[in-house]
Parts: structure tokens; C-alpha cells; sequence
């Protein structure tokens, strides 16, 4: 069975849906399906080839069509690239044999879905527009990565048989090698008679970091809040802002596995103001916590208790320093409850690996065209 995945990205980037979409491929094509990522071909400052920069250890084909790239010039570029790659897809896929044709991009769907069948689209957000009207009626089914997501389409009239939930997933060999935190508070020249608290991630509004610089304000000297990730300029903007914090800015996803072994404490501080941190969201960096062996301090919010509960995190309350602050404490002062919520994340997290994860998106794609 051939299946071609659409996705309007540049590839590699250092955005999570790059790694998401990677590992999706990586995994249908150890189902035994015969993968093709299709991807516009677009200016990219990293130059490093994708395989390499996702440790990707089984490939498949990456098609790269042309398109307007003019992504830079804001919403209007945005659009009118999108429009172009749709169109590009369309005339690459029109005569093409290919029995899937899946995304998790409405536009180039949108397209598709006037001349093929057999589309499935991937829903990551809870647009309603003409659009994705379109799309609920036309795809042969919907995955999406939350419950929550999920309720907010049934709400829309989409059919039960016709969508499940597939949260996002790790893959646990990038964890084989165990990693010393000695050594790896060496690489970063990261103290090491303090305690280390470590956010992962871009330094979007609703991903909590907010909270996490105004609890810096507030931690004892023993305890260093580092954070790996955010943009050029805003790390530059931060590090003046909040001197309290350790600013080590962008990493290769490669390194991720070495990146968390540095932390005594993980946090995922994801705010509750934000619908879709609260309510739809299933992010990547939760995964990678579970999948490191270290405890978790999370917001409690419903999407994060899709996945995290008691038993292996601490949860508190969203958009709140002092909360957060007495979480870390919490888990720092308490070797045996940490040493609990650590162990329960990992084993939790087994089931929650990208080859699972394809395994029950493609049953559900055969179901859904009764595939013998």
C-alpha cells in the first residue's frame, strides 16, 4: 500500500511539527507501508539532511515540489505560498497512484479532495471554517490528538466510526543510551551543586514560559531554572530580563535525550488562558520528559491530564509561580515520591511510542476503506 503524507513545512525545522511528522513517516514505513513525504521545496538555514538531523534509522521517500516561498512577507506570503504548494500537490498527485493520501494541513486537502478519495487528515487545532467543513464531510477519517479535539469535531456533526484520538508519541531508542547527568552538566557548563529545573521548548506565549520566568524570581539559590529553546532575539531579550535563569537557546532534536539527562526536574508549565493549551494539545516535550526517567512538574490542565495524573507527575495549578515553585520542591525534597512519579512516567510512556501510534492510525485507515 502506498501512502503520500503532505506537509507544508520547511525540512528540516527546528519546530516541533518536524519531528512529529518525521517519526509518523518513519513509522508507517516500518508497518510496511510504502512512504512518501511530499514537502515544498523552500529556503532552509538548516542544511543538514533531514534523516540525520531526526535520527531517522529506517527512510522513506522525501518528494520536494515547487511553490511560491514567500513565507517571509507574513499572513498575505503565507497564504499565497500555501495556495501554490496546494496547487503543486494537485498536479503532482492527480495522475499518481497512491492509495492514502494523508496531512495534517487543511489547505492542500481542501484541494485534493475535489479529485481523490481515501484522504485522511490529521487535526492538530480546532479551526470550524468552510474549509474544514468541507474536509469533515469529504475525508474518509479524522485523527486527532486529543479527546478534547476529538469531542469538539463530534460537536460539528462528524461521525463516531469516522474519528479517533492518536496523541503524539516518543520514540524510546533515541533514550538507549544513558546518559550521565555529570557529563552532561559539563557540555552545558551547567553548575552542579545546584538543582536544575529545566524547561524544554519554544518560548510561545501558551506554553506557560511566563510563569516559569516569574518563579525564577522566587526559587531558593539552590535551585538553577535552565531553559533550552526559544528564537535568537528572544533568548538575547531574556537573558537581560530574567538573570536568574539559564538561557542555552536552541538545541538539535538529536541531542534531546542528552539535553534532559542535565535536569534533576522537568517542567511543562503549559498556561490554562489558552483554549488550545488547555483544552487541545498533545505536546511532544511530554513524551520526551516521560521517556527520560526524571520527574515532571505539569500544569493541571485537561490536555495534559489526558496522559499525566498523580501517579507520575506532580500537577499544579496553571499560570501560578508560587504553584509551580512549590511543585519543584515538592519533587526535589522528596527523593522517594520522585523516584515513584519518575519510574511510573517511564513505564507509562511504552505506550505512547510512534510505531504504536502508526499501528493504530493505519487499522483505522483500514477500516475506514475496508482495506482487505
Amino acid at each position: 500500500m502506498k501512502l503520500s503524507y503532505i506537509a507544508d513545512i520547511r525540512l528540516p525545522t527546528e519546530k516541533a511539527h518536524g519531528v512529529q511528522i518525521m517519526k509518523t513517516c518513519e513509522a508507517f514505513s516500518l508497518n510496511g507501508v510504502d512512504t512518501e513525504l511530499i514537502v515544498p521545496w523552500r529556503f532552509n538555514y538548516l542544511k543538514e539532511n533531514p534523516f540525520a538531523y531526526y535520527n531517522i534509522r529506517r527512510k522513506f521517500k522525501i518528494t520536494r515540489i515547487p511553490s511560491l516561498d514567500l513565507v517571509w512577507l507574513g499572513r498575505i506570503g503565507f497564504w499565497i505560498h500555501s495556495l501554490s504548494f496546494s496547487l503543486s500537490v494537485l498536479f503532482y498527485l492527480f495522475l499518481k497512484k497512491t492509495h492514502i493520501i494523508y496531512s495534517r494541513d487543511e489547505i492542500p486537502l481542501f484541494c485534493l479532495c475535489f479529485f481523490k478519495t481515501r484522504v485522511f487528515w490529521e487535526a492538530h487545532i480546532n479551526r470550524y471554517n468552510y474549509i474544514i467543513k468541507r474536509l469533515l464531510r469529504k475525508c474518509s477519517g479524522i485523527v486527532t490528538i486529543t479527546e478534547g479535539l476529538k469531542n469538539f469535531y463530534i460537536k460539528k456533526e462528524v461521525q463516531l466510526n469516522k474519528i479517533i484520538v492518536a496523541p503524539d508519541a516518543i520514540d524510546l531508542d533515541d533514550f538507549n543510551n544513558n546518559h550521565s547527568q555529570i557529563e552532561a552538566l559539563k557540555k552545558f557548563r551547567l553548575p552542579s551543586d545546584k538543582k536544575i529545573a529545566l524547561y524544554v521548548g519554544r518560548l510561545d506565549g501558551w506554553k506557560g514560559q511566563e510563569t516559569v520566568f516569574e518563579t525564577s524570581k522566587l526559587l531558593p539559590a539552590e535551585i538553577q531554572i535552565v531553559i533550552m529553546g526559544g528564537e535568537t532575539k528572544q533568548v538575547e531579550l531574556f537573558k537581560k530580563e530574567y538573570p536568574r535563569i539559564i538561557f542555552l537557546g536552541f538545541r538539535p532534536y538529536r541531542e534531546l535525550a542528552e539535553n534532559l539527562a542535565t535536569a534533576d526536574v522537568l517542567l511543562l508549565p503549559n498556561t490554562g488562558k489558552n483554549e488550545i493549551s488547555a483544552r487541545f494539545t498533545s505536546p511532544l516535550k511530554l513524551f520526551a520528559y516521560m521517556a527520560s526517567g526524571n520527574p515532571i512538574v505539569a500544569s493541571d490542565l485537561p490536555s495534559i491530564r489526558e496522559i499525566l495524573n498523580e501517579n507520575n507527575s506532580v500537577l499544579v495549578e496553571s499560570d501560578d509561580p508560587q504553584a509551580l515553585l512549590e511543585g519543584i520542591k515538592k519533587v526535589l525534597q522528596n527523593k522517594t515520591l520522585s523516584d515513584k512519579i519518575a519510574s511510573n512516567a517511564l513505564n507509562d510512556v511504552k505506550e505512547y511510542t510512534w510505531q504504536k501510534r502508526a499501528d493504530k492510525i493505519f487499522s483505522f485507515i483500514k477500516t475506514c476503506i475496508n482495506f482487505k
